[in-house]
């Protein structure tokens, strides 16, 4: 798929930009010239169209500077098409909050564009029917052949609907769309789980990573040496590892690249984030968002399977 049909996508189906309305897209000098064609597209329906460059952020979950913090506040519509993730930043959910409609697409390539086409009324569907039921459970258990153990208390919290139509005023979701997620109860989920696909700072992986979570924060992180350390340097405070997310992907055209905006959201998955998880409901508010995508998982909702070995059973 063209970047042009891509740009039109997201302007048009998913954000409902009109002519009368303002778009902001941040972005960074690396993923500067993707976020020109998105650019072109907004000046052809609207006037009020502008592009801001921000510094590239060491991890995702960083604040951006103060700059481009206040411009988040002054638009109806707004793309982060950066390196690093804003999503889960008090200036994303300032601006939010202020009205503005927002799609976070950290690390987007022109290779993770297919992924846009689809059709959202099933997505909205298929969410749906998973937010139904995991608002009724109140615990969560995840397993793989390759040794997740992991059981999350989410009684009383409510789920992220990522599905990709952001047309109401103060929405926001990740672009390519295709999630539903929960932020597990803090200090209550125990147990380990294993990312075989995909972990958020180092790309796809080649061999697994272990995580050992006691009282809701990962004690131990075990694995290839080189990736493992850079991992403990990004989660370098204590406070920064609690489980933060537990997510499964609905998208049928994302695909496990080692680009965690769309890996996230493949089929098959499921996803555990390290770090910030204040922006859908939760209480840890830190500068870090890591996610790390597991494949072909069992899930549990108060002893009901709802996935088997990475197929819904809805």
């Amino acid at each position: 798929m063209s970047r042009e049909k891509a740009a039109k996508i997201v302007l048009k189906t998913c954000m409902g930009l009109k002519s009368n309305e303002s778009i902001l897209i941040v972005t960074d000098k690396r993923k500067k010239k993707l976020a020109g064609i998105f650019l072109k597209e907004a000046k052809r329906i609207t006037k009020r169209a502008k592009l801001i460059e921000t510094k590239i952020a060491k991890v995702s979950g960083e604040e951006p500077p103060k700059n481009i913090a206040d411009e988040m506040q002054n638009y109806d519509v707004e793309l982060l098409i950066t390196t690093k993730s804003l999503s889960h930043t008090k200036a994303r959910k300032k601006a939010c909050k202020n009205g503005s409609r927002i799609a976070s697409m950290p690390g987007l390539k022109s290779s993770v564009l297919n992924a846009l086409d689809i059709d959202y009324r099933k997505i909205v569907k298929v969410n749906n029917r998973l937010i139904k039921m995991i608002s009724k459970g109140n615990k969560m258990r995840v397993t793989t052949k390759k040794g997740t153990d992991l059981t999350m208390d989410i009684r009383g919290r409510r789920c992220f609907d990522d599905n990709g139509l952001l047309n109401k005023k103060g929405s926001f979701g990740n672009l390519p769309a295709g999630e539903v997620a929960v932020a597990p109860l803090e200090r209550k989920t125990e147990g380990i789980y294993v990312v075989d696909a995909s972990q958020a700072g180092l790309g796809k992986l080649k061999k697994p990573i272990q995580f050992h979570i006691r009282k809701g924060y990962a004690k131990r992180i075990v694995g290839d040496k080189r990736k493992t350390t850079k991992l403990k340097k990004l989660l370098k405070n204590k406070e920064y590892r609690g489980v933060a997310e537990f997510g499964i992907g609905t998208n049928p055209k994302a695909r496990v690249t080692g680009i965690i905006l769309e890996d996230e959201k493949a089929l098959k998955t499921v996803h555990i984030a390290i770090g910030n998880n204040v922006s859908f409901g939760g209480r840890l508010s830190v500068p870090v968002h890591l996610d790390g995508v597991i494949l072909k998982p069992s899930v549990y909702l108060d002893d009901k399977i709802i996935m088997k070995e990475g197929k819904l059973v809805l």
